[in-house]
């Protein structure tokens, strides 16, 4: 399942890109999100670093691996849980104005029998997490 949600940010793509990358600001703009703790490596800099993201409530817990940080206006991560896991890309565009556009893209792969039954049910509500997170985000890097 896949889940795009694209949004124009006042603010320039390096510094939204400096945001998005940065998983010890996560907490900040993800509302269900407790904690996160560094395994190895240095998060917001390095591929191949790697994070557990607690959550306020429920046991899924993930381990973010980071993936690649191809050019400065591009992000990849992948979120791994027992019963799913999540190909994470952001990408950043130049707009007019100093201004950014977003463009997020989710990739979920569901894990056994009841991953996928979840992934088929849970299609919208996964949908309506994903953008509020992202609206989230811009409300974050817009108040400065």
């Amino acid at each position: 399942m896949k889940s795009v949600i694209e949004l124009d940010i006042a603010a320039p793509p390096s510094r939204v890109a400096e945001l998005f990358d940065d998983p010890e600001l996560f907490p900040r703009w993800m509302d269900d999100l407790e904690r996160v703790e560094r395994l190895s490596g240095d998060p917001g800099v390095r591929t191949g670093a790697r994070y557990r993201m607690v959550p306020k409530q429920g046991t899924l817990v993930f381990v973010v691996t980071v993936i690649g940080r191809g050019a400065p206006h591009r992000s990849h991560l992948v979120l791994d849980a027992p019963t799913v896991s999540v190909s994470v890309t952001g990408k950043f565009s130049d707009l007019p104005g100093g201004r950014t556009r977003l463009v997020s893209e989710e990739t979920f792969m569901f894990k056994g029998l009841l991953g996928r039954l979840f992934g088929l049910l849970g299609y919208f509500s996964v949908k309506r997490a994903h953008r509020r997170h992202m609206e989230a985000f811009k409300r974050f890097v817009e108040s400065g």
